[in-house]
């Protein structure tokens, strides 16, 4: 068997079982697949949110409270149909989620995870105390499911349709991730300074991927209410929420399939633990708990990527080689005459407290020129870019971009207009590859939503996204690295892939932060071959490097920084000869 159909047929034998096991195992195992069905749902949504998008949640137990009391309450007290209660309990799971997620989700660090497990305490309280909602004692008497003339019943035939929304969901979890939005919510693990530079709206993507996940959570309670058709406030506790969140870690909390491996493997090991753990100390307690804290401790030290990682190996996919299928040309942006200023920084300032980084900084850019921007190390000139770029605002002073004032916008609105850069540090997503990476600075190129790329519906453009991306990146000589992890490379070569990714974004202003840095002779001159050429384009540069021979061969004009401040500013020509900057920048060597 060839190795591509490897991992295909594997599925296909796994959707084989699912359709077999009820119909040939006893009713205690069926029983046991259901709640790792309703429990993977749950660490699906974590593994998007937390593996993925790198927000860490302890409540989820929570959001699978509110749909399973929703449905509970609507079909008992009010007689509703148990398919109306599922989009309600949508619904009010969806304005909850949205209105924690804009409280909770501005918190950062370990102030994030504090806050859901706030939160998640304060909606098991709430279930347990509203006398509506039966109090501790919960509701009895949910009505089973009805498919056309099937009253879903018994566990075994609930199963299918357990199952069947699980895998409904891991389809549209895999095509959201393998999308434009996708990309804008992997990106956010590697920090918010890259990605809004790139124009993606970070707090909007935090948002999303936080409400699709109590959005699954809901889905399985309300699966769960009518599976049980009982329900009290117990199976929605803290303790449950961070049972959730182990299953993800456990199975591999960046990985889609291991949310199945992760709720399947501390299932069978809880109800396992549960028969054995008495019978051999004699008396009964939850010490199952005690065994998966020392193995949440094994995990985190000896698998952190989880099992599935695992289980991967023995079934590898086949990498990717072929070129992105040719699509139609992504629309370009019409740049201005050669010679419009396109940027215009005026007394530009940048204090920390009492360390003035940028002192009324000047200077202009024009299209189709190469300024460099240079100094010795601590001279601002990083702090200079961040400023420029929105990444970190200016205190005070006044930045133009091709006639607007931008000073005050986010990063995400100034590269909206035109304006795209690398860094100083190289921010690249290592697990990702080269491809996924320059895709990124796409993101703006592209117009189709989360739920059109859950529903495969954005296909057409995300081939011109990916198109784009691999044209910019065979434009920077790297087509043979196209599909390696942007990890594997070479610091000089992940400086290119930024620069590639900053071309993607189709800007009119470049702003390079030392791209020459790790690069050998022969790498230097290409890349000051391609820099000629988006010049010559109409494109502005604007460069901060370290390596005089290559500035000086390259710039049309240099300005030169000291503390903070502009020491001097002129061709290179004059630069070189210029005694205040042979002094203060080159030593005092000719």
């Amino acid at each position: 068997m060839s190795r591509s159909a490897r991992p295909r047929s594997v599925l296909v034998l796994f959707i084989a079982v699912l359709l077999a096991a009820p119909l040939l195992l006893p009713e205690f195992y069926v029983t046991l697949l259901n709640y790792i069905g309703l429990y993977a749902i749950v660490a699906l949504g974590l593994v998007l949110l937390t593996g993925v998008g790198g927000l860490t949640s302890f409540g989820q137990a929570a959001f699978v409270g509110i749909g399973a009391y929703t449905t509970a309450y609507l079909t008992t007290v009010h007689g509703v149909s148990p398919w109306l209660t599922l989009p309600a309990g949508l619904l009010v799971t969806g304005v909850v989620a949205l209105s924690l997620g804009l409280v909770t989700l501005r918190l950062s660090g370990h102030f994030l995870p504090l806050g859901t497990i706030a939160w998640g305490i304060a909606l098991y309280y709430l279930f347990g105390n509203v006398s509506a909602l039966g109090g501790h004692t919960g509701i009895s008497g949910i009505p089973a499911l009805q498919l056309f003339d099937l009253e879903l019943r018994s566990g075994r035939e609930f199963f299918y349709l357990i199952w069947a929304a699980l895998l409904v969901i891991i389809l549209a979890t895999r095509n959201l991730l393998d999308s434009r939005e996708g990309r804008a919510i992997r990106a956010l693990k590697g920090g918010s300074l890259m990605a809004e530079a790139m124009g993606v709206d970070t707090p909007r993507s935090k948002i999303v991927i936080f409400t699709v996940a109590a959005l699954y959570a809901s889905m399985s309670g309300w699966l769960y209410a009518h599976l049980q058709r009982f329900i009290n406030p117990t199976p929605f506790s803290l303790t449950q929420g961070i049972e959730y969140l182990f299953m993800a870690v456990v199975g591999g909390v960046s990985h889609v399939w291991g949310a199945i491996v992760g709720a399947g493997l501390i299932t069978v090991l809880k109800q396992w633990l549960q028969d054995l753990l008495p019978s051999l100390l004699g008396k009964s307690g939850n010490f199952e708990m005690i065994v998966f804290g020392v193995l949440m401790i094994l995990v985190l030290q000896r698998a952190r990527d989880g099992v599935w990682p695992i289980v991967q190996r023995l079934f590898p996919a086949p990498p990717a080689r072929a070129r992105p299928v040719e699509a139609q040309a992504l629309p370009r942006r019409p740049l201005p005459a050669p010679g419009a200023v396109l940027l215009d920084v005026r007394e530009a300032s940048k204090r920390f407290g009492g360390l003035v980084a940028n002192d009324r900084m000047s200077f202009r850019v024009r299209a189709g020129e190469v300024m460099a921007l240079i100094g010795p190390n601590g001279a601002g000139k990083s702090t200079m870019f961040d400023g420029i770029s929105g990444v970190d605002p200016l205190t005070s002073g006044a930045v133009s971009f091709r006639g607007e004032r931008i000073e005050s916008l986010p990063a995400r609105q100034i590269a909206r207009r035109g304006m795209s850069r690398t860094f100083q540090h190289v921010r690249l997503l290592p697990a990702m590859t080269v491809l996924e990476n320059v895709a990124i600075g796409t993101h703006l190129r592209g117009r189709k939503s989360f739920l059109a790329a859950a529903c495969r519906a954005d296909r057409e453009e995300e081939a011109r996204l990916l198109s784009e991306a691999a044209a910019q990146i065979e434009r920077c000589g790297l087509a043979g690295q196209m599909y390696e992890l942007a990890g594997s490379l070479p610091l000089g070569k992940q400086r290119i892939v930024e620069i590639a990714r900053a071309l993607a974004a189709d800007p009119c202003l470049l702003l390079l932060d030392e791209p020459a840095a790790g690069l050998r002779y022969l790498e230097k001159q290409a890349l000051a071959e391609l820099l000629r050429r988006l010049r010559a384009e109409g494109i502005g540069i604007l460069l901060v490097e370290h390596d005089m021979d290559f500035v000086m061969g390259l710039a049309d004009r240099v300005v030169v920084m000291e503390f903070g401040q502009k020491l001097a500013a002129g061709l290179p020509e004059e630069i070189q000869r210029n005694p205040a900057v042979v002094e203060a920048y080159l030593g005092g060597v000719e």
